[in-house]
């Protein structure tokens, strides 16, 4: 076994990848209840461990995700790093539907989900200026292109709050922007990453043009979900191809492994030890 251990927050048919074995755990969080269990799983000798990020059978809407929980409850598995897979819309005309975007970059506009681990008795602020970890995401989009897929490295991702769709004024404003996908998943959930010290990668997959785009009709979920399930099976591709590559590459240490030795602002002596306890088991050592 390598000493990766991929997360992966991705769609509810994900774990359904030939020669993949595993069982669904269920794994407490002082953070509240995550969307599901997780699917601790094993593919060729690699270790992935798979969180529904909106529950089996899509139960849960982006406004609602336990993001602190999914993250902890990750964390708490003994993953290393992860991955997020998720549909996205396209601001731009060169990203058509069933492109595949490995973003580098987040503006975040969702205002009604708790974006930290840190409060009150624990103050932190942590470097989010590159969020996403280039080494994974190198290797996710390597996998993605061996997978059949048509890939895009970088590129900034627009988090809105939904789950209603954009307006056209909206839509407009992003591509100013220079914006290049649209969704609403990726954000609080990969600043949290980073304050669990787990590299983050995001991997979008393009189901349609938002609605900036006048040749092509307002944004259905039908036909989103046409193009999702064509995603879908390259996606489980390039996860399984993923995890095998893993296998064979030393996973040397990241500056994100640690970075909250760099973040923590109240004085140890005010600091609250229910708190820290919990922030601990987040960054999974003794803080």
């Amino acid at each position: 076994m390598s000493d990766w251990v991929l997360g992966v927050i991705g769609g509810s048919g994900l774990y359904d990848i030939p020669g993949l074995s595993g069982e669904w755990r269920t794994i407490e969080s002082p953070w509240g209840a995550p969307s599901d269990q997780i699917f601790d799983a094993e593919l060729d000798g690699q270790r992935v461990v798979f969180l529904p990020r909106h529950g089996r059978g899509h139960r849960i809407s982006p406004s609602e995700l336990n993001s602190r929980a999914n993250i902890d409850v990750l964390k708490r598995a003994g993953v290393t790093d992860v991955l997020s897979i998720s549909a996205v819309g396209s601001l731009k005309q060169e990203l058509p539907p069933g492109h595949f975007v490995v973003v580098d970059q987040f503006i975040d506009r969702t205002f009604a989900r708790p974006k930290s681990f840190f409060g009150t008795g624990l103050v932190a602020h942590v470097s989010v200026a590159h969020p996403i970890c280039p080494r994974l995401a190198g290797l996710a989009a390597q996998a993605a292109r061996r997978s059949g897929a048509e890939v895009t490295e970088g590129g900034t991702y627009l988090v809105m709050e939904g789950p209603q769709f954009s307006t056209l004024a909206e839509s407009n404003l992003y591509r100013s922007w220079g914006c290049s996908v649209i969704g609403m998943t990726n954000m609080p959930e990969a600043k949290l990453a980073r304050e669990a010290e787990l590299p983050y990668a995001s991997v979008c997959m393009v189901t349609d043009y938002d609605c900036w785009n006048e040749d092509h009709a307002a944004v259905e979920v039908s036909a989103i979900l046409e193009v999702m399930h064509a995603n879908s099976t390259k996606a489980k591709a390039m996860v399984a191809d993923l995890a095998r590559a893993l296998k064979s590459i030393e996973r040397t240490p990241s500056p994100i492994d640690t970075c909250l030795d760099f973040a923590l602002i109240t004085a140890p002596e005010a600091r609250d030890p229910a708190l820290l306890a919990k922030l601990s088991a987040v960054a999974g050592r003794v803080l």
